[in-house]
This record gives structure tokens, C-alpha cells and sequence, in this order.
């Protein structure tokens, strides 16, 4: 897939979540996300509000773990839009899924969807390299029985690793066409950022935004 540097910068959801980030870091951000013209920036929701001089603001939920209540991811949600963020990164409770819990997974989604309705986008992280294939296709199955506006693979904090090729392939077959996928964690180069394209995200969590598109000519 040749996509021009304008393009695929408009697939990126720049980010910025390591914990120990200042205000002026995300400041920082937002001005290298102008500079590249990605599509949003994403920040952890103590950041807020910031100005994003016209970028969308992306904001992470019940994150990295996806073990708290549903309430207070709800009202995590709800308090980050009421601050300015326009999309929502929510991590699933991944204990639930691996007990086979779905109606749980579903329910817990579904209490932040409530509290964070459209237009607002639901992007449910669903920390696919700690799933099995199986698990991958019902976590996908939740979001989507939830209301949810996109499956993203990952919040690149776990220790069994980021996004891959077959996971978002595995997803976008789960999800068809009626939700988008997301590829985040461990993006680190170009020929990585294709493949995820290519396997069928239509979003990209990068860190490494700077270093992928200046890979690519204007």
C-alpha cells in the first residue's frame, strides 16, 4: 500500500503516555503533531484540557490495566470529554475475557459507551498479544455488541508485547467493515506501519510518529 506522507500521517493517533510526562511535554507534542500533520494526539487524562490547535484529542481509559470498575472507567470517560477530548481509548477488563467472563467484557464497554456517547469515538483496546485467537474474535465481538466505534489491539504497556500483523488482520475479519481497527504498541518503522495498514488498520497509536513519516518523501 503506497500511501503519501500527508496520508499517512492523517492515520495517526500521535501519543504521549509514558507517566512520568510533564506539561510541557505534551505541549511538545501537540506542536510536533501540528508540525506533521497527524490526525489526533493522545494523552494520558491528567493532561487535561490542553490545546491541540486543532488536532482531535484522543484520551486513555481504566489505563493500562483495564482492572477497575466499570463506574470508574465511566467517569473517567465522562470527565475526559467534559475536558476537551473528542475520542476515548478504553482498556477492557482482560481478566474477565481470559475467564471466558464476554458478557462482562460487554457490559464493561458498554458503561463507558453510555457515558461517552456518540459523537464521541469508542476505541476498545483489547490487549491482544496477552489474548489467544479465540479470545481475540469474542473480544472483538463484545465492543462491537457495545456500541463501540473501533477494536485497537494494545496499550503497549503489557509485557506480552504491542500489535501484529495477525492480530489485526484477526480483528478486522472479526469486526468486518462496520467497525475500524486501530494498530498500537511497538510501531516503531515505516515497513511496521505498512503492514498494519495493509493487514487492515485504519489508525495508527504511534509514538515514533516523527521517525516512521520521515521515512517517507513529501
Amino acid at each position: 500500500m503506497e500511501l503519501t506522507r500527508k496520508e499517512l500521517a492523517q492515520l495517526i493517533d500521535h501519543t504521549l503516555l509514558k507517566p512520568e510526562a510533564t506539561p510541557a511535554d505534551v505541549a511538545a507534542l501537540v506542536t510536533q503533531g501540528v508540525e506533521l500533520g497527524v490526525y489526533s494526539v493522545c494523552v494520558s487524562p491528567s493532561a487535561l484540557p490542553i490545546d491541540a490547535r486543532g488536532l482531535h484529542t484522543a484520551v486513555v481509559c481504566g489505563f493500562p490495566s483495564g482492572a477497575h470498575k466499570s463506574e470508574t472507567k465511566a467517569a473517567e470517560a465522562a470527565t475526559a470529554l467534559a475536558n476537551g477530548a473528542q475520542e476515548i481509548d478504553m482498556v477492557i477488563n482482560v481478566g474477565a475475557a481470559k475467564a471466558g467472563d464476554w458478557e462482562l467484557v460487554r457490559s464493561d464497554i458498554q458503561a463507558v459507551r453510555e457515558a461517552a456517547p456518540k459523537p464521541a469515538v469508542l476505541k476498545v483496546i483489547i490487549e491482544s498479544a496477552a489474548l489467544g485467537d479465540d479470545e481475540i474474535v469474542k473480544a472483538c465481538q463484545a465492543a462491537e455488541a457495545a456500541g463501540a466505534d473501533f477494536v485497537k489491539t494494545s496499550t503497549g504497556f503489557h509485557p506480552a508485547g504491542g500489535a501484529t500483523v495477525h492480530a489485526v488482520g484477526l480483528m478486522k475479519a472479526a469486526v468486518g467493515g462496520r467497525l475500524q481497527v486501530k494498530a498500537s504498541g511497538g510501531i516503531r518503522t515505516l515497513a511496521q506501519a505498512r503492514a498494519m495498514i495493509e493487514a487492515g488498520a485504519s489508525r495508527l497509536g504511534l509514538s515514533a510518529s516523527a521517525a516512521i513519516l520521515d521515512e517517507l518523501e513529501e
